[in-house]
């Protein structure tokens, strides 16, 4: 007889209320497992924040974290619990608080990805440190931010170093525009970066060894940002966008993340791939919704009932070799980079249990999302979300788009 083991999943939410109901719908479909001589069954709970002695025991075994980017008491008990306790996180906040932006475009320009060029310009506004005056008259060189805006080319892109959710991103078409920006980025410290003359915007989501690369319209309201087109990129970048997200991902031990990449024919530019709190809202994923709760409850169920485990440690060392190799072209060091990464999410593995295991689970979520509870859960978002006057309007859109995906998941 199998033994039991009961394993309970934590939530660390914001404002957020569609997906995580989905979420713990979906989880609830999932019912017992059976799986390596026990029995798994999975719960789910919505964590408070509250004060915590570091000896504290943790009940949850793996916390999906969509908080603690910007709260920094939460995140702080995210790394205790994973030091102290084992708590494996799908985020981990040690590298997303130290690799943000900045760091991130280092390490993979290390490795050799298509990454724009980019300067880091001081603050335009004195910092508020009663050292600054004296370090400033004596240190800070001056400089011709013209004069670099012009070797990078109009236009470009200032952006903080560390920015999310589009903070403070200004299009620099000229020199006004170049003016303007700076000055109001205040005590921000900017990033100038290059442009891409692109034919599409790639933002690809990943969850674990899952990957969706999704035709991006960011000029577009954001109910009609993800357009639902599938082959939208050659053979060769539509690997490349999967394996690049994949690759980040490994290297930086973040599980749950997204990746935008300029694309033009087959060449690949990656220009933001550090989001600790990924975009998986209905009211924007639409069409794509279905997929990512489906991947993130799998993915969670895959963790937990395999025992895999999450690590502090970094190992950039394997990533570096195969960057040194001058054997080596782009395309081989991508593959090598793809063959670390698919290591690390045990990707084989992952699709291989979860066809042995959860066989009828994507059967369960179409059922799940032709059904009355998720169209009131949509309801309840579009409500909260719309005016009065558009509720009707956007139900019929997203119920439309979802719709749509079921057709195409039957056909299939």
């Amino acid at each position: 007889m199998a033994d039991n083991s009961r394993h309970l999943i934590g939530l660390l939410l914001g404002a957020e209320e569609d997906w995580p109901q989905a979420f713990e719908a979906l989880l609830r479909r999932v019912g017992s497992v059976t799986a390596g001589g026990k029995t798994h069954e999975f719960e789910t709970e919505r964590l408070t924040i509250e004060p915590f002695d570091l000896n504290d025991p943790v009940k949850v075994e793996l916390v999906i974290d969509r908080l603690a980017y910007w709260y920094y008491h939460p995140r702080e008990w995210l790394k205790k619990a994973a030091l102290m306790n084992g708590t494996y996180l799908l985020n981990s906040p040690f590298t997303f608080q130290a690799m943000e932006k900045h760091s991130a475009y280092c390490a993979m320009l290390r490795l050799g990805l298509k990454i724009p060029k980019t300067v880091l310009v001081p603050y335009k506004n004195p910092v508020d440190n009663v050292r600054w005056a004296y370090t400033s008259a004596k240190y800070n060189k001056t400089f011709d931010l013209d004069a670099i805006a012009e070797d990078l080319g109009y236009p470009l892109y200032m952006k903080p170093f560390d920015g999310g959710g589009w903070r403070g991103v200004s299009r620099i078409n000229d020199n006004d525009d170049l003016h303007r920006a700076y000055d109001e980025s205040g005590e921000m410290l900017m990033h100038l970066q290059a442009t891409v003359e692109y034919d599409k915007f790639a933002r690809a989501l990943s969850i674990g060894a899952e990957t969706m690369v999704m035709d991006f319209r960011p000029e577009e309201p954001m109910h009609n940002r993800y357009a639902v087109s599938h082959g939208f990129l050659s053979q060769s970048a539509g690997h490349q966008t999967v394996a690049i997200s994949r690759i980040v991902n490994a290297f930086f031990g973040w599980e749950f993340n997204s990746c935008e990449m300029l694309v033009r024919g087959d060449s690949v530019h990656p220009i933001d791939y550090a989001n600790a709190c990924p975009d998986v809202a209905v009211t924007s994923l639409h069409y794509y919704f279905p997929w990512a709760i489906s991947a993130l409850v799998k993915w969670s169920v895959f963790s937990l009932a395999t025992g895999r485990r999450s690590s502090v440690d970094l190992q950039t060392d394997k990533y570096f070799a195969i960057a040194d190799d001058e054997s080596l072209d782009y395309d081989a060091k991508i593959e090598a980079y793809l063959a670390l990464a698919d290591a690390h999410f045990d990707t084989v593995r992952y699709h291989e249990w979860c066809a042995e295991n959860l066989p009828d689970f994507d059967a369960r979520v179409r059922d799940w999302f032709s059904g009355s509870e998720f169209t009131d859960i949509l309801r309840e978002t579009v409500v909260a979300t719309y005016p009065t006057d558009e509720q009707e309007k956007f139900q019929a859109h997203f119920q439309g788009l979802i719709n749509l995906w079921l057709a195409d998941q039957s056909e299939r």
